[in-house]
Formats: C-alpha cells, structure tokens, sequence
C-alpha cells in the first residue's frame, strides 16, 4: 500500500510550534497503530545548521547516521518512532546545491534550469525518498519550516501543491494558525487566520484542517467562524490551546479534539483506537511529584531557550522517570568568575551540569565549575567540551599538569590534554569536518559507568573535533580518574569519571539526543537520583 501524506504549514507568526505539533500528531498516530515517517523541510540556504550559530537557530541535533538537523528532529525523536535520518530534514540549501551540481554535470541536456520543474520536482523527490525509509510506512508527516508568505518558502509550497495534485486522495494539508487574545477588547480575533489562509489558497493550497493556537479553548461560535469564512469543513477546526504543566500532554490534547480519527478518516487509513497510556503516565508523574530538585546548566547559549533544549528535556525525563519536578537555574560560563567566588556564582543547586560547545569564551568559568563539584562533592555532568572541562581541571589541580589546556583553546599549550583529531590537521572548511553521528563505546565492568548502563557496550551520538590526547592517559589515572568508556577502534576516550566522588561523571558524546520521556537515558536518571542524594544529605 502507498503511503499517505500529511503536509503541515505554518501562517501568523513564527514560533508557533509546528514542530511540537508534528510531532504530537504522530505519536496520536502511532497510539492507533499507524507506521509513520516525519519530514522537516526548512527553507534556508544553508546545507544544514551545521556551522548557523545557536543564538539564531538553536541547537543542532545530530542522527545516528551523522547528520547536523533542525531542533525540530529532536521532537520528533522524544514523541514518536519515526525512522530519523539524514533523509528527515532536507533544506533548501541541500536542494539547491544538489540541482546546481547536476547542472554543472551537464545531467539537464542543456536544458535552462528553473525553480520549476528543477527544484520543485527536487524537493518531491526527497519527499518520496523520506517515506522510503521504511516500506511499512502508513503515512508521512512533512512540516514546512517558516511562515506562510515568507518568500523563501514559495518553491516548496509550490511543489507541495503539485505533489498533491499528482496523488489525488492521498494528501492533506493541515494548517497551523494563531487565534490571538486581545485583552483591551476582551475578545478573541479571527481575522489573523482568515488573511494566512488566504495567502496559502492564493498560491493553490486549500487547508483540509485548521488547527488554531490560542490561549484558551476556542468556543465553537468562533470555530464556526473560522469554518465559514476558510472554506474548512466545521468539525476540521480544531483548537490547540496552551498546555499547562507540560509539552507531553499535547498528545492527549490534539486526541480530545478528535484529529487523530478526523486524519483517518480523511484519508481513509485503518486503524484502532487511539492508546495514549504512556502519555497519560507521564501527565500523571509531572502532575504528581514526591519531591524536587534544582539542577545548574554553566553553558554558553544559555540566554537562549532553544540552543539546548534536548539536554533540558533529557534532563526532565531523568525527573519524571523518578516521580520529581526538576527547577533548571542557568548561568553563563562567562560569569561565574565576574561575580565574586565561583561559590558564590554557583550556590543553590543540587548538581550541575556543563554541556557542549564551541570556542573559548566561558572555557575557564566551565573548568573553575568543575572544580567547585569536585572540591564540594556536589553531582557534575559534563558533555562533549563538558568533560573536556572535567579533564583539564583535574589535571592542573589534582594531577599536577599545570599548563594542561586544549588547543581548542591554546594551540601553543605545552601540555594538550584536549587536541584536535590529527585526520582533520589542516581541513579549511568547517562544515562537515567532526566526528559525527552513532559510535559505539565499550564500558569497563566494575566501574560507575557500567553500573548505569547496565551493559558492556553502548552506541551514542557525536558532534565534537577535539578528542582527550592518550598520552596523558596513565598520569592522570594514577591521579584517581578513570576513562571507563572507549571507542575501541581508535581508542579514544569516550567516558571520564573521577574515582572516591559521588558523581562526577563526564562523556564525550551526546546523550541527551538518545532520551525520550517514555524511555529516559539512563545517565540523566543516575545524575537526577545523585542531586536527589546530595539534596537528602545536606538537608540531613
């Protein structure tokens, strides 16, 4: 059987949360039984947010196959099944340099090349290859990145628009909107959707369902409104009002509201009724916790909410998975020295956590942070430049190696704990150039590492150049710090734990890309359930 197809499009205003909604969309699918496959077309230039800087984009998740992907990806991954490779998240960029290549290859015959049909018929072929991931594949979920009347979204729309004219009866276009409240007026204005849904049909796309954001449930005088006046059958306007307690209720949400049975029915799939019983446990454990603890993020982006949102939800899923509610306190690496003592800077939580990174900017606030953990016996989580930081401060002060740095940071230090891969001396261009993706990792038996995991070898995801130079490797674990994990092939260093510390654990990969509320990394639990110790012990 073909697959079916779901477009969803954005209009109003930006941020609106398609990814989130996608993503909800097909765990209710997936709750009926359904093999769904998720798409995220993004309309910029560049070939992937690789080297886009996080305090414009947000993060970067990574896929097991080493591809750089839209935050959206990691929604996707916390909320469904989806196979999710580099096949998921195409942009404009990878269209555009993959036409242009062809052309230069002469495979147009001298042909003038065009947004129609070079480009248009490009980014359906990548639609077909997302669904061909998997031949079970009951449906395709495609969110298209921006706002409808954006000018840099028009070839895809366009090909969106042919792509459903060729399969007749097996598209829908879902439409998500904002409904806003005007508190001086106190009333709730449509027009906003009616002009974004006329900008989508004036360029050949008719929503089948309108899903509106708002505030507050939407009475159904105004959906009636919307109905009439966006040609949208009554019962496909559907609200999506704010959740209170949790992004994980929106499932439940959209299920209420009947779009999961509206999508079958319109596109005539089998299916069963709808089990959300995980989500239920989930709303149920947030909405009823025995107790809290409040982690520290030290980072670089952390003004910006998006530039580590997968390590905030990691970190929430290790809360849920032990009945608590988790307070996230941030602090700019930069700081913690500017105002007065790092324990003064860093005091008030149960543990902290140093993610990853780029440059030197923070670097020494990330290593005196470390140091405090270390000192104070309180939990320290670091990854990627994270543990980095852990080995380079445990090296100038437990170890002796005064001028221990990383050439990340000093590429004239004398002692280059941290150094950068020596396949990729030389390389120029950024883009492409890191260890990327799925490597496995084989685990000491006996140490703290295998008792989270719980087994002898592991696979996680990667996004670093710099790699822990072996050379220092018997020094410093003579000091009392074990290298528990490592990637056998090259062996490298995967896992750093300081031995005679409750918690002091820091890894080179990137766990958080591989932590879904239904199934919680196991690191990010053993580190919530040490801040809970740490909390009972200083609380006595």
């Amino acid at each position: 059987m073909q697959p079916k197809y779901l477009f969803v499009t954005g209009g109003v205003v930006s941020s609106l949360g398609k990814g989130l909604t996608t993503a909800s969309i097909g765990a209710v699918l997936e709750g009926m039984g359904l093999k769904v496959a998720i798409l995220k077309l993004d309309p910029y230039l560049n070939v992937d947010p690789g080297t886009m800087n996080p305090f414009q984009h947000g993060e970067v998740y990574v896929t097991d196959d080493g591809a750089e992907a839209d935050l959206d990806l990691g929604h996707y991954f916390r909320f469904t099944n989806a196979p999710l490779t580099r096949s998921a998240n195409v942009t404009s960029g990878q269209i555009y340099n993959s036409v242009l290549r062809r052309e230069r290859k002469g495979d147009y015959l001298g042909q003038t090349v065009q947004v129609i049909p070079h480009i248009t018929d490009e980014i359906k072929q990548r639609i077909l290859e997302c669904a061909r991931q998997d031949e079970t594949t009951d449906i395709v979920l495609v969110e298209i990145g921006g706002t409808v009347g954006d000018i840099e979204s028009l070839p895809i729309l366009e090909a969106i628009r042919q792509f459903r004219q060729q399969r007749p009866g097996e598209c829908l276009n879902l439409h998500l909107t904002y409904v806003p409240y005007l508190e001086a007026a106190g009333e709730v204005k449509t027009k906003p959707t009616q002009h974004s849904v006329q900008t989508l049909r004036s360029i050949g796309i008719i929503p089948d369902i309108i899903l509106c954001r708002c505030r507050t449930p939407l009475s159904q005088e105004i959906k009636d409104k919307i109905s009439l006046f966006c040609s949208v059958e009554r019962g496909a306007v559907i609200d999506a009002a704010d959740v209170k307690q949790t992004i994980y209720e929106l499932p439940l949400r959209l299920h209420e509201e009947g779009i999961d049975q509206l999508i079958c029915k319109l596109l005539k799939l089998q299916h069963c009724e709808s089990d959300l019983s995980p989500w239920k446990e989930i709303v149920r454990k947030v909405s009823h916790p025995t107790n809290s603890v409040t982690v520290g993020v030290i980072g670089k982006y952390v003004t910006h909410q998006d530039a580590y949102k997968s390590l905030y939800e990691a970190l929430n899923h290790g809360a849920i998975a032990l009945g608590l509610s988790l307070q996230i306190k941030t602090f700019e690496a930069d700081k913690v020295l500017k105002d007065g003592t790092v324990d003064e800077s860093l005091k008030g939580c149960d543990g902290y956590l140093v993610p990853g990174g780029f440059g030197e900017r923070g670097w020494l606030g990330k290593i005196e942070s470390a140091k405090y953990c270390r000192e104070k016996k309180i939990p320290y989580f670091g990854i990627c430049l994270g543990m980095q930081a852990l080995v380079i401060e445990f090296a100038r002060n437990v170890a002796g190696i005064k001028e221990a740095n990383s050439t990340e940071v000093d590429p004239t230090t004398h002692a280059p704990l941290i150094s950068l891969l020596s396949e990729q001396e030389g390389v120029a261009e950024l883009g492409g150039t890191m260890r990327l993706g799925a490597y496995p990792c084989l685990i000491e038996e006996g140490s703290r590492a295998y008792s989270i995991y719980g087994k002898p070898k592991i696979y996680e995801r990667h996004r670093h150049r710099y790699e822990f130079n072996n050379r220092y490797t018997d020094s410093l674990e003579r000091a009392g710090l074990k290298f528990s994990g490592l990637f056998e092939e090259r062996k490298l260093v995967e896992i750093a734990e300081v031995e005679g510390h409750p918690w002091m654990i820091g890894v080179q990969y990137h766990p958080e890309f591989l932590s879904k509320p239904t199934e919680p990394h196991p690191l990010f639990i053993s580190f919530v359930q040490a801040m809970l110790d740490y909390k009972t012990s200083v609380n006595g």
